[in-house]
């Protein structure tokens, strides 16, 4: 398994040493090379949801407040709705489309500015996608 990279804001209540949301650098090496279609997988389990590519994790968003808003928000970007526990979705994006996700699984979002560039990245998701972006 590839070495992951911690991201989020707020320490898990239980062991807090572990973040709401990993990246694993797995993401990040398969956004290297431009591609028209992933297919990703969104799981929900116990722990909380996590993101795979051809079975390796890329994305896991822990069972807490913060990171199940980053999955909500990550789940947005993908294009599918968040999976109810114990289901999947799959998503068909491209490379820019999971760009926007890694980023959003990676702002601090205790902090106000960071929904800023939430906004930001989650229209550019929308039109990579081909969705039209929602006027607020």
């Amino acid at each position: 398994m590839f070495g992951r990279k911690y991201t989020g804001a707020m320490p898990d209540p239980i062991d807090p040493n572990r973040a709401d949301v990993d990246v694993f650098d797995y993401a990040d090496e398969l956004i290297e090379v431009p591609r028209s279609h992933l297919r990703l997988k969104l799981s929900q389990d116990e722990h909380g949801l996590l993101v795979t590519h051809d079975e390796q994790s890329m994305i896991r968003c822990h069972l807490t407040r913060n990171g199940m808003g980053v999955a909500g928000f990550v789940a947005q970007a993908l294009g599918v709705p968040l999976p109810a526990l114990g289901e999947d979705a799959l998503a068909r994006v491209s490379t820019g489309v999971v760009f926007r996700a890694l980023s959003i699984a990676r702002l601090d979002l205790s902090n106000e500015a960071s929904f800023v560039l939430l906004e930001r990245f989650l229209e550019e998701a929308a039109i990579q996608r081909g969705a039209a972006p929602s006027q607020a």
